[in-house]
């Protein structure tokens, strides 16, 4: 690939005498404003021939005229390809994340069910991130939801252990799993590696879709035990039985068993929209997921869709089938570009009939629905963040809300938090934790004081813009901590506001505390306004709490190794090591502790004495 990029020359006619010159090649343009920011990312087959429409007098839709208004610079980069510039475009997007564009914004990685099939005795579990490595993996899940709750019906039915393998290579009895019936104990030899097989192969045909093929061997061997008068193993395989039917009946079975596909819908109403994604495997329905792609205004259902598909599956591998509800452009281009990033055919569809047009209908449903709900949502946080306004005296709702509240037991591991809302909810990727050092234990004032300053230092030095409004969880004390700091910072123009529980701690009876705690004011229980901040304070109450007892648990789980007279760093290391942490130390028996390098029986004894003495 080229890149080839020209110093800004201001002018529309400027411009168009530039892009005269451009090559008549494949690839990308980026289009930049006067302060040098992308606003927009497009690839073409013949660069000259796309990015010279953009400056012709023809009929231009609204997004495209305000777009072409702000074009001060134009940037290209020729690919050898087509599909390449596809490719590149999709990877621009995402970095740069351009006004003009559709951007996706939910881009995670998507949960599947692994299975290590390359070990003797084979585990089941949740996986997300890159598929690599030995073993197999079903999905994806539209959520770690699905995945845990696939894995709570697979463990009733198939005993396979779903336990890691460092808790597995070190078990001496077998564990609670056994004795509720939710595990076979391969660890200490209750069954034979032929049987685990058929169980794992059972597993395996239930994943991929085939289901009913594993419900008539299951009624083989029912029949097979009960003939030979081996009633406990019948009904043992009745009870399977039963509970692979009610698995089956939790989902919709199109007729094709060996379906894998993606439903794929984008429903538009104004200037939002929505794509609804379903997730077919074997047949069978994993579940759905919605995405709120942003959407310049004036956007049409086509494109967006043909943007969601470029960034939702270049980069993750596609499943041989992804059926849409309306046609986009360059169609072919697009099944050849997620050939190439998914190694396999990908076919993409529009005309469908039968069970997919069923599919496409419900996701096309739900695609409303959501949308609906969303708008309803929208418009109950418009409305509150307008009461809010109105509590503060603000002219204007708060773009920007930053929440602090302190989490300690005893004075023990104290962690502040920062959780940060605007307009849409919480935006968590700003959220922050602190962990508090060097204060006299439980003291609150000190705690706030400290993560204040350290946040707002920050603040300052540009690593986050300031909020309109500064929430702190606590009374009167806790707010003149929050003023002294920004006073101390020589921080203006933000309000501040602490929020009370009442004496009962019953939520709709807070005390609000305005202008550095000298008023007080008491909302109405049902008032928009105290909703949202009881809403901004729960979450920064459970966000701190979490990583008080993350810090806790870390520090308790350090101290009880220290105090074992001789256990020194590299064994206390080497035992967390080898047992994946202090439940293992703790289920180990006095052989499986003197096992581990540097640990003699004596030793452990006095560690399995700590324990359980």
């Amino acid at each position: 690939m080229n890149k080839v990029s020209a110093e800004p020359t201001p002018g529309v006619e400027a411009l168009r005498e530039r892009v005269r010159g451009l090559p008549e090649r494949p690839g990308v343009y980026r289009m930049l404003s006067a302060e040098g920011t992308i606003i927009y990312v497009g690839k073409a087959r013949n660069l000259r021939r796309r990015v010279s429409s953009y400056f012709t007098p023809s009929r231009k839709t609204p997004k495209t005229e305000r777009l072409v208004q702000l074009i001060a610079d134009v940037q290209i980069t020729v690919t050898h390809t087509e599909a390449e510039a596809l490719i590149l475009e999709n990877n621009l997007i995402k970095e740069h994340r351009p006004r003009y564009n559709v951007l996706l914004r939910d881009d995670k990685s998507y949960p599947y069910i692994y299975l290590s099939s390359h070990q003797q005795f084979p585990r089941l579990g949740y996986h997300r991130g890159a598929r690599q490595g030995a073993g197999r993996f079903f999905g994806p899940y539209p959520n770690s939801n699905a995945v845990r709750e696939t894995l709570g019906y697979l463990q009733k039915v198939f005993p396979i252990r779903q336990c890691r393998d460092t808790f597995f290579r070190n078990r001496s009895r077998p564990c609670l799993q056994y004795q509720i019936r939710r595990c076979t104990a391969p660890c200490v030899g209750y069954i034979s590696e032929e049987d685990y097989r058929r169980d794992v192969r059972d597993v395996e045909f239930f994943l991929e879709g085939r289901s009913g093929e594993v419900i008539a061997e299951l009624v083989r061997r029912m029949e097979e035990a009960a003939e030979n008068l081996e009633f406990e193993q019948a009904a043992r395989l009745r009870d399977r039985i039963a509970n692979l039917r009610h698995i089956q009946q939790r989902q919709y079975v199109a007729q094709d068993r060996d379906d894998n596909m993606d439903i794929v819908a984008c429903v538009a109403e104004g200037d939002t929209a929505c794509v609804q994604v379903f997730f077919i495997r074997g047949g069978s329905s994993l579940g759905n997921q919605s995405y709120f792609p942003n959407t310049p205004s004036g956007s049409r259902e086509s494109d967006i869709l043909a943007s969601f598909l470029a960034q939702h599956y270049l980069g993750r591998v596609a499943p041989p089938e992804v059926v849409i509800n309306r046609p986009v452009r360059e169609q072919r281009l697009l099944e050849q570009a997620l050939r190439t990033a998914s190694g396999g055919t990908v076919a993409i569809r529009h005309r469908v009939r039968g069970d997919r047009r069923r599919w496409v209908e419900m996701a096309e449903e739900n695609a409303r629905y959501a949308l609906s709900a969303r708008s309803a949502s929208t418009a109950s946080q418009q409305r509150r963040y307008s009461a809010l306004a109105e509590v503060i005296d603000s002219d204007a709702p708060p773009e920007r809300i930053e929440c602090f509240d302190i989490s300690h037991t005893a004075g023990e591991a104290t962690v502040a938090s920062c959780v940060v809302f605007n307009r849409e909810g919480p935006v968590k990727s700003d959220y922050r934790r602190f962990n508090i050092r060097n204060v006299t234990a439980g003291d609150d004032y000190a705690a706030m004081h400290q993560a204040l300053t350290r946040r707002y230092r920050r603040v300052k030095s540009g690593e986050a813009p300031l909020p309109d409004l500064l929430l702190i969880d606590g009374g009167k004390g806790q707010v003149a901590q929050a003023r002294d700091v920004l006073d101390e910072l020589g921080i203006d123009g933000v309000a501040l506001m602490g929020i009370a529980k009442g004496p009962e701690r019953r939520p709709g009876e807070e005390t609000l505390l305005l202008d550095d705690g000298e008023r007080e004011i008491e909302l109405p229980a049902d008032s928009p306004a105290l909703h949202l901040l009881q809403q901004v304070r729960d979450e920064a109450h459970r966000f701190a709490v979490s990583g008080h007892r993350q810090r806790r648990g870390k520090a308790r789980r350090e101290s009880i190794l220290e105090e074992i007279p001789g256990l020194g760093p590299k064994r206390r290391q080497s035992l967390l090591k080898h047992f994946g942490g202090i439940q293992g130390i703790r289920q180990a028996g006095i052989e499986d502790l003197a096992r581990v390098p540097g640990i003699h029986r004596s030793l452990a004894q006095r560690i399995y004495d700590t324990f359980h003495g």
